[in-house]
């Protein structure tokens, strides 16, 4: 085992390295070293246990998803706008389409075809960020557009994983049992959230000044670790709850730190299982199926440009916008790998769907950057040919989509009411499952000891009604919040005054309410007791009554409410107060093609000394400078006569363009080569000893009276006498014949007063 790790490790590490030196994805020197180490190359495998290293890499999909989820947060997902929404949804639905209908052409199976065209659906986040972060384009505004994207496709890839694995299980594809499937799964990751935001940061906080970086990282992969095994016992992938983890974690406050601290564990595991794909690769089925693989090399970049731009420009953005973020998704990645392992492992796709995907992969990862530059000129190739009439009805279309739209009160009213009852809802099915599973056997076992006490028919009463209360007691804040919360409020009050029309609507929401609150008291009822449809009726009417009015059910609810909107905004109150501008802010500049982008002036850099003026920033590139930050102070709208200093934080506003003309001038400003000759001319401070003779001037004399630090800038650190060493003496130690005097200062000057 340690030598099939040290082998994976040497041969990852070297190959990668080459990769790098040629500035390519590391991702592909795993993959390409995997091909090295594995039985195919070279005719025998290099590894001699191959489950073991299958093992790792099982391992490393986890940590690889338990950092996408870091990365994720469901939030986040939330406040992103229909943009991404709009824009991954094209892809999706376009690509899968595709990539199913290119599979039955050439004359695939239904089932490899499905798994060819999910597969096809879902571009690569790390290589999209990595080739972002390269072309120096993070700050532009088509990146946070395909950030967005590639957080939707992330979603859709875990449930894409979780209707793959019932159908490898049933051997055949059925839309009820997607439509099951995906509702199941809706609830399960509500309430997996909802549970880990109202119990994790808080427990995060408590003890957060205990945690240091190892206990961190330990508890954080027993979290990862745990909701994985839960996840198994729901009859999802391990995959799924590595992944949940994650993006419950991306909520609390720790979630950079943790992220960092898992980075090392992350890229450790993640290139054995990018090794061990490549492991899984024959080279000679790859000359057997060239035909295909160009095919869909040429399916998934024409395909991801095409559907890529359209979905964005349906959701309102620019056409160069469109065509950036198009042109950046034309690769297929991590997720891609996980999958066709999944179905080749699962035995329900061919042994050649694999290699063809890894082929497909490694082709468009390489062409990335390469494409994404090509936006720019299929850009002005667009503009000539289209006419003024499709111009200016792309840009009206996209003013209106982006245009703030007045929310009506009712809609506002009713989105809030449906996410709580939502919510609530789901919470209260998995506690009556939970209770009536092992909660209620055990108290109803109970009885015999009230048979001691009471005759049996009582007994029995008695222990029903302690286990209807057990069931309420846990339920009763949750069925508040889908009975009374915001019953009464102030989108209510103002409805109430509109008319007979919102009076109904608002009666008819909440009768739907009461009978969905019935109805989970109804059932524990029915479970419990035996009785009659009428005092059934009866006693949940009465039973509801209760909760809705009672003031300390009303008073828990409200503290577990405010308990978790506390630690769900809690990073982004963090966060909010490092931000140079306000999201507010950012969000009004939507509709047109200017973004924010703030900058650190370098230690060294002709930018500092000089003011704004001098700089002449808005003349050499357009953007305009909104704030300086300088040791958290904030200078809003900075005049012409406010200077510029190392460490300052400059927040511009500015088109793409304009901002990229800024960063250039900004380093421009340094000159390393001058910084260098400075550094190396610069006196070391160093230590040196010399011992008071006979003779010495110093002698007899106080530290204070020999003036050494005022003649050398020399400090006296310590005094050796009589083989005592008197460290950080005193200014008023007199010095001695035979003393040893440590000395600290810059070297020229500490030989020319020793010597």
């Amino acid at each position: 085992m340690i030598q099939d790790l040290c082998i994976i490790m040497l041969t990852a590490g070297i190959v990668s390295l080459l990769f790098k030196l040629f500035r390519q994805p590391v991702v592909l020197g795993y993959i390409v070293a995997g091909l090295i180490a594995g039985p195919y190359m070279f005719g025998e495998s290099w590894i001699s246990d191959n489950e073991s290293v299958e093992t790792w890499g099982e391992i490393g999909v986890l940590f690889l998803l338990f950092a996408m989820g870091l990365e994720f947060s469901f939030k986040k997902l939330i406040q992103i706008g229909n943009t991404a929404l709009i824009a991954a949804g094209t892809i999706v639905v376009g690509m899968m389409s595709v990539g199913f209908l290119t599979g039955r052409l050439m004359g695939w199976s239904e089932m490899n075809s499905l798994f060819l065209g999910g597969i096809l659906c879902m571009s690569s986040t790390t290589i999209v960020f990595k080739a972002i972060e390269d072309m120096k384009m993070g700050g532009h505004k088509f990146a946070h557009v395909v950030f967005g994207i590639l957080i939707v496709e992330d979603l859709f890839a875990v449930i894409l994983m979780v209707v793959l694995s019932s159908i490898a299980v049933k051997k055949q594809f059925e839309g009820t049992e997607l439509l099951f499937e995906i509702g199941k799964l809706i609830g399960y990751l509500v309430l997996w959230f909802v549970v880990g935001i109202a119990i994790i940061p808080s427990f995060l906080k408590i003890f957060r000044k205990h945690l240091n970086n190892e206990t961190l990282t330990i508890f954080a992969i027993g979290l990862c670790l745990g909701m994985v095994l839960l996840a198994i016992q729901a009859g999802f992938s391990s995959a799924l709850g590595a992944f949940v983890m994650g993006s419950v974690l991306a909520e609390t406050i720790e979630a950079e730190r943790i992220e960092h601290l898992i980075q090392p564990i992350k890229n450790v595991f993640g290139a054995i299982f990018f090794v061990s794909v490549g492991m899984m690769i024959n080279p000679s089925l790859l000359i057997d199926y060239w035909l295909p693989i160009i095919i869909i090399t040429f399916i998934v970049i024409f395909g991801q440009i095409f559907f890529g731009s359209i979905g964005t420009l349906l959701s309102g953005q620019s056409l160069k916008v469109s065509l950036q973020s198009g042109f950046s998704l034309v690769q297929i990645g991590e997720f891609a790998f996980i999958i066709a392992v999944f179905g080749q492992n699962a035995g329900i796709t061919d042994a050649s769907l694999y290699p063809i995907v890894v082929a497909v992969s490694v082709i468009t990862t390489f062409l990335t950057p390469y494409i994404m530059k090509m936006s720019k000129p299929a850009e002005q190739l667009i503009n000539r040919h289209i006419s003024k009439g499709t111009k200016m009805f792309l840009e009206n279309y996209a003013q209106k989509r982006n245009s703030a739209k007045t929310e009506s009160t009712w809609k506002k009213y009713f989105k809030k009411v449906s996410g709580i009852v939502l919510i609530a809802s789901i919470i209260c099915i998995f506690i009556y499952i939970l209770f009536f599973q092992y909660a209620a056997p055990f108290i109803l076992t109970k009885s015999e000891w009230f048979c001691s006490v009471f005759n049996e028919k009582w007994a029995d009463l008695i222990t029903k009604i302690i286990t209807l209360a057990a069931l309420l007691i846990v339920s009763s804040p949750f069925l508040y919040y889908i009975v009374a919360r915001y019953r009464i409020s102030d989108e209510v009050r103002e409805l109430w005054k509109q008319g007979n029309h919102q009076k109904a609507s608002l009666a008819g929401l909440y009768l739907l309410r009461l009978l969905i609150g019935m109805a989970f008291i109804a059932y524990a009822l029915y479970k419990i007791f035996t009785l009659t449809t009428g005092m059934l009726f009866g006693l949940s009417i009465i039973l509801l009554i209760i909760i809705s009015f009672s003031r300390r059910i009303k008073q828990q609810s409200r503290r577990l409410e405010e308990g978790f909107s506390t630690n769900l905004t809690a990073r982004e109150v963090s966060a909010d107060k490092q931000r140079p501008i306000g999201k507010h802010f950012v969000s009004k500049l939507l509709p047109y093609d200017i973004h924010i982008s703030d900058f650190t002036v370098p230690t060294e850099s002709e930018f500092s000394g000089k003011t704004l003026s001098q700089l002449n920033i808005r003349k050499e590139s357009g953007v305009s400078v909104i704030r300086i930050i300088r040791g958290g102070v904030f200078t809003n709208i900075p005049g012409g006569n406010k200077h510029v200093y190392p460490g300052d934080r400059i927040v511009v506003a500015g088109s793409d363009e304009q901002i990229d003309k800024f960063r250039i001038m900004l380093d421009k400003s340094q000159h390393p080569d001058k910084n260098k000759h400075n550094n190396k001319d610069r006196n070391h401070v160093t230590l040196e000893n010399f011992v008071l003779e006979t003779g010495n001037p110093f002698i007899g004399k106080s530290i204070v009276e020999s003036q050494i630090r005022e003649k050398t800038q020399c400090l006296v650190m310590g005094v050796e006498r009589d083989n005592v060493y008197i460290m950080n003496p005193e200014p008023t130690l007199v010095f001695m014949e035979n003393d040893v005097i440590l000395v600290a200062g810059e070297t020229d000057k500490l030989r020319a007063f020793i010597g």
